[in-house]
C-alpha cells in the first residue's frame, strides 16, 4: 500500500464564475480558490476541487451527494433559490415524485444539477434520527 497525507475528489465545470456563485450563494457552501480554481470546504474536513475545463462534458452520474436530515425542507429552501430538481422514471431503478424525491429503500434521494450540468444529490437516511 502506498502512503498518502489526505484525499479529495474533483470534477470539472465549463464556467468557474458560475460554479462559484452556485456553490457559495445558492447552496451556501464554504468555498476557496486555490490555484485560481474552486474548492468546496465541506463538513468533516472533506474538500472537493472543481476546475474549469474548456471542453467540459457534464458527468452522467452523481458527482456529489449531500446527506441531509430533512430532504423535504432542504428541497423547499433550494427551490426558493432557483434550484430545479430532476424527474426520473426509470423502470425497476428509480422513480421520483412531484418534488423530485425517490424512495430508495432505507434512503430518500433527490437529484439536481449545477450550472455546468453535473449531477448532485440530496440523501436522507430514513433510519437515522437527527
Amino acid at each position: 500500500m502506498f502512503m498518502y497525507m489526505r484525499t479529495f475528489s474533483s470534477f470539472s465545470v465549463d464556467d468557474l464564475a458560475k460554479a462559484q456563485r452556485f456553490y457559495a450563494q445558492v447552496l451556501g457552501l464554504d468555498t476557496g480558490n486555490p490555484m485560481g480554481q474552486l474548492e468546496l470546504n465541506l463538513s468533516g474536513g472533506n474538500n472537493i476541487f472543481i476546475y474549469e475545463k474548456p471542453d467540459h462534458v457534464p458527468a452522467t452520474y452523481t458527482v456529489l451527494n449531500f446527506v441531509v436530515d430533512d430532504i423535504e425542507k432542504v428541497i423547499e429552501r433550494l427551490v426558493m433559490r432557483g434550484v430545479k430538481f430532476e424527474q426520473y422514471d426509470i423502470p425497476h431503478h428509480v422513480k421520483t415524485n412531484e418534488k423530485g424525491i425517490a424512495d430508495q429503500g432505507a434512503f430518500r434521494m433527490a437529484w439536481f444539477k449545477d450550472p455546468a450540468g453535473n449531477i448532485l444529490s440530496l440523501l436522507q437516511d430514513k433510519n437515522v434520527k437527527y
